[in-house]
């Protein structure tokens, strides 16, 4: 059985409006829309931004952190950088009060004043196939690996019998002569964001690739990589950074991987392409 708490006045919240309240002790933040209050765990599922603090328009709420919006009804991530909703919690009016109960699970409850919206929830649903296909991805650079580009690469290579064009390198082949940004880029996509299951470079994460010859090998490059994060505090931090580095430390033409984090400007969902938005249902 719910325990309710009175955590406000009716007359405290105006239409629209948001109130920080605690009940039990945790942070909640209550909304008032259309002469109904909800009320939702004010933390931001994607870095534990606060979300009473953004900006309110109809039933959405937005982090001011990076501008990830949840429903306010339901607590749905309704947009990037977040994909995992925030709980929900019962709400009910009573003697000129506002009354909450907690949830203790992690999706929420349907309370009297707190029904469910129809909004979509962009969290990934095949994340299972999205995660068996990264190795895959890895071995795609290497044409040994794949018949298929094998047989690409060498119809790509230079025919001075025919034509005498010269082809251009791909970023396959690339990682046995000179490199090139582009190669570089491609290589990144293997790297793929652990909660999101989507390439760094689709992501917007990579903000710049700089190439130069190695002093200490002859023949190979050192690869500068400017690289952000979706927040300051992103847990996947370290763990992109070493693929990141293993994807491209990996070829033969390279000597050396560094990379660095940048955070101006920072991320936001905009830098994501549209391969990125498409397969994280945003559109």
């Amino acid at each position: 059985m719910l325990t309710y708490t009175r955590v406000a006045d009716v007359s405290e919240v105006p239409d629209p409006g948001t109130l920080l309240v605690e009940v039990d002790g945790e942070v909640v933040a209550l909304f008032h829309v259309e002469g109904r209050f909800y009320a939702i765990d004010d933390v931001c599922t994607h870095d534990g931004g606060p979300l009473v603090d953004g900006e309110l328009v109809d039933y959405k709420i937005a982090c001011p952190r990076h501008g990830a919006k949840f429903d306010i009804r339901t607590g749905a991530a309704l947009s990037m950088p977040a994909v995992r909703p925030t709980r929900s919690h019962a709400v009910k009016v009573e003697d000129g009060g506002v009354w909450v109960a907690l949830e203790s699970g992690p999706h929420g409850v349907s309370g009297p004043n707190n029904q469910a919206a129809d909004f979509r929830s962009y969290v990934p649903t095949n994340t299972s196939a999205a995660a068996s296909a990264t190795p895959a991805a890895a071995g795609s650079s290497d044409p040994g690996n794949d018949p298929a580009a094998a047989r690409a690469v060498a119809a790509a290579a230079p025919d001075n019998t025919t034509t005498g064009e010269t082809a251009q390198p791909s970023a396959a082949s690339a990682s046995a002569g000179a490199p090139s940004e582009d190669a570089v880029r491609e290589w990144l996509k293997e790297v793929k964001d652990p909660e999101l299951f989507v390439n760094i470079v689709d992501l917007g994460l990579i903000y710049g690739v700089t190439l130069s010859a190695s002093a200490d090998v002859p023949d190979k490059h050192h690869v500068a990589i400017d690289m952000t994060m979706t927040s300051p505090a992103c847990p996947a931090g370290p763990q992109l950074i070493a693929d990141t580095k293993r994807a491209v430390s990996s070829r033969d033409c390279i000597a050396a991987v560094e990379v660095r984090i940048v955070m101006e400007p920072p991320w936001t969902p905009d830098r994501m392409t549209d391969a990125a938005r498409d397969q994280l249902g945003i559109f």
